[in-house]
């Protein structure tokens, strides 16, 4: 597999109430196409990934109507949804009809806009990513995610002090990252002060509401195309239940492990090698499992090196979230995927500024559906 990240774009994550989604997409397909020296003549096929469009938005025809807003005229042009996994599906979608030999190059553009609306009904919303149990049973996503950190509490005796930590380096990591919806750096001591959300999960435990849109351009260059500087040399999606009652182990994101296994067997590499990670942390616990299930750590040890700084900027052999994750950047849920994208890319490029990784070679992308329903993981290296 060799697919070429020709483009990235990216628009401010945050709360962004005068800005329309239709601004946001120009932002960041224009961004795109500049940085790959393209014109929208150019390019073959538009993905879109969003996951609450007809929800909050009353609108599904998001590939005509983005079509038409961006000047695709023409072009095939459709929607991917996975829940919070859409952006990376939508990336994986377009790999796939590249090795399929349909399209030359496509645009993946992953959008959301959540903020305009209450929160109550962004909450509601989201659960349609969980089971029809789930919902009657008022289970909202913090109270499955807490599930999944008591039991991870119980059987590792990982604290709240660690759980923490991730909300702290991730908050550090999103200072330097002009892009991030949160500059505000946090202490231990102020995300457990924080408002109780699901036991033991806080506020400061949990990734915003926020809106954002990213952009890549992917083109396949097997047939002595011009290659760029950054690869995309693997893609695998793996799926688990639906909801969390039915697995076999709540210290497990099944999907995780098993699309990362194929990851690590398509790139022909270890774990090991991974130097610099964009993990889905919707809540602290999220990353902790995230880096045991990627196999960056054994189970139970991820915490105590996550609080030792063994992920941090400065780190000599991972950092994780440069970006500041979903919890420090934002989580605008249908960009994320793509966001992860664009941050490994200028990670592999050098060209992350304050937050480079010095000497980053190959990252990896880890974008979750749901409870871990779906699981999306990419590898990229840097040539």
């Amino acid at each position: 597999m060799n697919i070429s990240v020709t483009g990235i774009g990216i628009t401010k994550f945050g709360e962004l109430w005068g800005v329309s989604p239709r601004s946001m997409a120009h932002e960041a397909c224009e961004a795109a196409l500049v940085d790959a020296g393209l014109d929208p003549s150019d390019i073959d096929c538009l993905i879109i990934a969003n996951m609450l469009s007809g929800m909050l938005g009353a609108q599904e025809h998001l590939g005509a109507f983005f079509s038409e807003e961006l000047d695709f005229f023409h072009i095939p042009s459709y929607k991917v949804e996975g829940a919070c996994a859409s952006g990376g599906l939508a990336v994986h979608t377009a790999i796939n009809s590249l090795l399929g030999g349909e399209y030359t190059r496509v645009m993946v553009l992953g959008i959301e806009k959540m903020t305009d609306h209450k929160p109550e009904l962004v909450s509601s919303a989201l659960m349609g990513a969980g089971t029809n149990e789930e919902r009657l049973s008022g289970l909202t996503f913090p109270g499955a995610y807490a599930i999944l950190a008591k039991a991870h509490m119980e059987r590792y005796k990982t604290t709240e002090e660690q759980l923490a930590s991730v909300a702290v380096k991730n908050h550090y990591h999103a200072s330097l990252n002009p892009k991030a919806q949160f500059h505000s750096l946090l202490t231990v001591e102020k995300v457990m002060h924080s408002a109780c959300v699901a036991d033991p999960l806080r506020l400061l435990d949990c990734s915003p509401i926020s809106d954002g849109a990213a952009a890549v351009i992917l083109q396949n260059t097997e047939n002595g195309k011009r290659k760029t500087e950054v690869q995309i040399i693997a893609s695998q999606v793996a799926t688990d239940t639906l909801g969390v009652a039915q697995r076999k182990s709540l210290t497990t994101l099944k999907a995780t492990e098993v699309a990362a296994q194929k990851a690590y067997r398509q790139a022909h590499i270890l774990p090991k090698d991974i130097q610099v990670a964009e993990v889905h942390d919707c809540f602290t616990i999220a990353e902790i499992l995230a880096m045991e299930d990627l196999g960056f750590f054994e189970k139970g040890k991820a915490a105590p090196a996550l609080v030792r700084g063994e992920t941090t900027l400065g780190s000599k052999q991972l950092v994780v979230n440069t970006s500041g994750g979903l919890k420090g950047c934002g989580h605008p849920v249908g960009a994320t995927g793509v966001k992860q994208i664009v941050e490994i890319t200028q990670q592999l490029r050098g060209s992350a500024g304050k937050r480079q990784v010095n000497g980053a070679r190959i990252g990896l992308t880890h974008n979750v559906g749901g409870s871990g329903g779906t699981c999306v993981v990419h590898i990229l290296k840097g040539i």
